[in-house]
């Protein structure tokens, strides 16, 4: 007897644990993968830090960051369209700013959490270090 074929947007990854994000399905997984795919260039992260304190316009960000204005535009724009940042025409120039402001929460959290890592792994080294010249 044939399987029915299951969707793929459909299935979850898992339901037994409290976790919303385990219980996405692997379409909406995918959302997330992308959204974090955003964050992962350096040049869109020194944007992001302009913008923090207010908004800013293209040549604003540009002379902030040293980044060419083709550079900074195609940046923009991919932060836009993942909702990151959001536009605003004031006469002809255009301002960009954070769409939301619980976005930095998250850094705050990624960095505490570097952070942390760094620390462990500083102390493994002192240990191997002084393992090793005792030796």
């Amino acid at each position: 007897m044939p399987r029915k074929a299951t969707s793929k947007s459909k299935r979850t990854i898992s339901k037994s644990t409290d976790s919303k994000v385990a219980q996405l399905s692997l379409e909406s997984l995918e959302l997330v993968a992308n959204f974090f795919k955003v964050l992962s260039e350096p040049s869109r992260l020194q944007i992001v830090c302009v913008l923090k304190s207010g908004p800013h316009n293209v040549t604003e960000i540009i002379e902030e960051t040293g980044l060419g204005q083709a550079n900074v535009s195609k940046h923009l724009k991919l932060l836009a369209q993942a909702g990151i940042v959001s536009r605003e025409s004031r006469g002809v120039a255009a301002y960009y700013k954070i769409s939301n402001q619980s976005f930095f929460q998250l850094c705050e959290i990624v960095c505490e959490t570097l952070s942390i890592q760094l620390n462990e792994q500083n102390k493994q080294i002192k240990e191997l270090v002084a393992a090793s010249s005792s030796s």
